[in-house]
């Protein structure tokens, strides 16, 4: 069910999630202090707090995060509109606000720093002996035990290789389902025994940091919801609006480049009916931008870290 979750008292956790490139993201929203702006992925809020710093009491900033430690986290502050649900339903909660058009959104994608270290969560191969769940939306009806032990060879391998771009994609979603049928994959050395066959000793976490990522993908429904968000915003931004865009694997930034440059999620021009062509955004950095040394020394996380700016034409 979709609802808004009304702000109280600030709950900030500390170490929830070290915001990435946070100067830089500031500069390319070109904040308006009346402004209307979308904050997709609230996570720590450090993004959020930051936009509401360059607002006046005029402006309103509307968040999303479906994970309920994200709620807790919440700022208290009468510009900022909690949604507790996941960015894909940007359209309906502008909407339920009444704001036909926004100044500007920013999508900081991906798995929280949060997430990562919450062993009880199971996103990282990190914990030994975690369960295998990955859900960024904890009340989800999918999990990552569900996906491996339920889906066959064919759709293992398929999100595998799309997901994860995994090498030998088949050859372990076929180790996957042999190893399950004597025994359930219910935990993170469950997956890792399953697939150690193909696991080089050099490579190790690189593997299984593509597999997760893969697992972790499907379970949440990534990849569509980015597709949504992407096109929603299109419709949503007013011209000189600006939208920026953090990714951290070549799925989600390919997404991201294709709609700023082609005008949809799947690089392919669309034309109008005069045959020109429809580009909603340009670019306002050809290259994705990255973390600074100094912020890589900082914060690790920031090492694969993409950002994509461009305006509304």
């Amino acid at each position: 069910m979709l609802w808004a979750m009304p702000v109280r008292k600030e709950a900030m956790m500390s170490n929830y999630h070290v915001p990435v490139m946070l100067g830089e993201c500031m500069e390319g929203l070109a904040i308006k202090p009346d402004g209307v702006y979308v904050d997709a992925t609230y996570g720590g809020g450090g993004h959020a707090r930051e936009i509401l710093k360059r607002l006046n009491d005029k402006g309103t900033l509307l968040v999303f995060d479906q994970d309920s430690d994200a709620v807790k986290n919440r700022a208290d502050d009468p510009r900022l509109k909690f949604c507790n649900a996941n960015f894909r339903y940007l359209q309906n909660f502008c909407s339920y606000y009444r704001l036909d058009q926004i100044d500007g959104l920013l999508a900081d994608l991906g798995v929280s720093s949060h997430q990562f270290d919450e062993e009880e969560r199971g996103f990282s191969f990190r914990f030994s002996g975690a369960d295998l769940d990955m859900r960024m939306n904890e009340g989800g009806s999918l999990s990552a035990v569900q996906v491996l032990n339920e889906y066959n060879q064919q759709e293992l391998t398929s999100l595998l290789k799309k997901y994860g771009e995994v090498k030998r994609a088949g050859a372990i979603a076929k180790s996957i389902v042999a190893y399950r049928q004597a025994n359930p994959i219910e935990k993170t050395d469950d997956l890792e025994a399953a697939v150690k066959t193909y696991l080089n000793p050099n490579t190790r976490n690189k593997q299984l940091a593509q597999i997760y990522q893969a697992v972790r993908i499907e379970v949440n429904g990534e990849i569509d919801a980015l597709v949504e968000l992407l096109e929603q915003s299109a419709k949503l931004i007013k011209p000189e609006g600006r939208l920026v865009v953090m990714s951290y694997h070549s799925l989600e930034d390919r997404l991201v480049k294709n709609m700023i440059q082609s005008g949809s999620v799947d690089g392919e021009r669309r034309t109008d009916a005069y045959g020109n062509p429809n580009l909603p955004f340009k670019a306002i950095n050809r290259k994705p931008i990255t973390a600074s040394e100094a912020e890589l020394e900082r914060n690790p996380r920031s090492r694969s870290a993409k950002l994509r700016i461009a305006v509304r034409t």
